[in-house]
């Protein structure tokens, strides 16, 4: 007899603990949306704000049908906010207390590009990024038709990860060869034209571009020239500015 008593308890205990469990699944299922929490992971620059995020996902949600939290796709939901060019990529999730979640990565623009009335910015994969009336990014411009080859977004992306060069480049341009694309720099230090040649050995010419500079603002002879030529072997060739008159 015992036995048997036992073995209703835990038949009891079974179904009680099987009937919360529903219970707390069907309260959870109808819980509606009490709010959109988004956050960024790269930086306090934001090309996107927290409230566009938040209006895209708002959007997206599904009015027809009763906006439970389980309802949701939020595969789906990820998919709408990646298609703005300014996202790179998007993790949506659901809370247990009713809340979606939005963890966003931002693009990162390495160049602008200008060309005619048209603007815009490419990223550090070379993809189209529009520009923000939020934030404007400070890197390099390059103007006209271009050819988005894997040098020029190589150059951008060498030109952003290093201190000097993100600070000092403010222009790239770029020749079109046979051999390869060739690039030639512009500088916030002085007017002069920085010949870079192709991307083989940036190191090296980066390097050999520090030097110069250090050396010419200490001596303060870097106005005197217009050119600085960093294709040639262990060396930087310059051309001084022709001073007409004289």
């Amino acid at each position: 007899m015992k036995k048997y008593i036992v073995h209703i308890k835990f038949l009891l205990l079974f179904l009680l603990i099987a009937f919360l469990f529903g219970f707390a699944a069907r309260r959870n299922s109808n819980k509606k949306i009490k709010a959109v929490d988004v956050y960024f992971t790269n930086g306090e620059n934001l090309f996107i704000t927290y409230e566009a995020v938040n209006k895209l996902l708002i959007q997206n949600l599904d009015t027809n049908q009763i906006q439970s939290v389980d309802s949701l796709f939020l595969n789906n939901l990820e998919k709408k906010v990646r298609s703005n060019k300014m996202i790179r990529n998007a993790d949506v999730y659901k809370t247990i207390d009713g809340k979606i979640g939005a963890v966003i990565t931002q693009r990162t623009p390495v160049l602008r590009v200008v060309n005619g009335p048209e603007s815009y910015y490419l990223d550090e994969e070379g993809k189209i990024m529009p520009l923000s009336e939020n934030y404007s990014a400070r890197v390099p411009i390059i103007s006209g038709e271009i050819s988005k080859t894997q040098d020029l977004i190589d150059l951008a992306n060498k030109i952003n990860k290093d201190a000097f060069l993100q600070k000092q480049v403010t222009g790239i341009e770029q020749i079109h060869k046979e051999s390869g694309d060739q690039f030639n720099l512009k500088t916030r230090i002085g007017d002069q034209l920085i010949v870079l040649g192709t991307i083989l050995n940036f190191q090296k010419k980066k390097n050999k571009l520090k030097a110069f500079y250090q050396k010419a603002l200490s001596d303060s002879i870097l106005e005197q020239y217009d050119t600085i030529n960093l294709k040639f072997k262990n060396q930087v060739v310059c051309s001084k500015k022709v001073k007409y008159g004289k």
